[in-house]
């Protein structure tokens, strides 16, 4: 909830104690945790919950925002190393790891990024718009499929972490077989 007002210091306290309490309580139970048990969790009220947080996308935003800036930095930063398939095959760790923080963040993230007003889904565009240079950059070096879009790399990774949402001792082995599946085999 952004007004353009400063906010007092125990609303702020509020919103910290429920973002703590949303991070602990999808963590346990994943996105589609029930709203009151963060709010019981944090120790307030629904309607607490609710005034920082006017639905389930908003409280699910405001938790991951930084993480896709994160991201997007490791791409760029990518961009600089000496081995191009090596920085997107470490970078797509990354993504990888994000996305699979949370059973569920996956489809939250889709949702919520469908919506190009949200800030999720501007710190989303530069991530991606990092990735596909990282992406292009490997393709140049002959190094991946030079078929392979930006979309369907993200979609494919999110695809691990829908997969192993069940069996996340998974996440590593699936990653592998991604990550080789998509190099350019002589």
């Amino acid at each position: 909830m952004t007004s353009g007002k400063p906010m007092r210091a125990d609303a702020r306290r509020s919103r910290e104690r429920l973002l703590a309490a949303a991070a602990d309580v999808f963590a346990e139970q994943g996105t589609g945790a029930a709203l009151d048990d963060i709010a019981k969790r944090a120790g307030t009220g629904n309607a607490t919950l609710y005034r920082h947080f006017p639905d389930r996308r908003d409280l699910v935003q405001a938790l991951l925002a930084g993480r896709y800036d994160e991201l997007r930095t490791a791409a760029e930063t990518g961009l600089n190393a000496p081995d191009p398939m090596a920085a997107l095959a470490g970078w797509l760790r990354c993504f990888i790891a994000h996305v699979t923080t949370y059973r569920g963040l996956a489809a939250s993230v889709l949702d919520a990024t469908r919506d190009p007003e949200t800030e999720l889904s501007a710190s989303c565009q530069g991530m991606r718009s990092a990735a596909a240079k990282l992406l292009s950059r490997a393709q140049d070096a002959a190094a991946i499929r030079s078929d392979l879009t930006v979309t369907e790399l993200l979609c494919v990774t999110n695809g691990i972490a829908v997969a192993a949402e069940q069996q996340p001792e998974d996440i590593p082995r699936l990653s592998s077989l991604l990550i080789e599946g998509l190099q350019e085999h002589p």
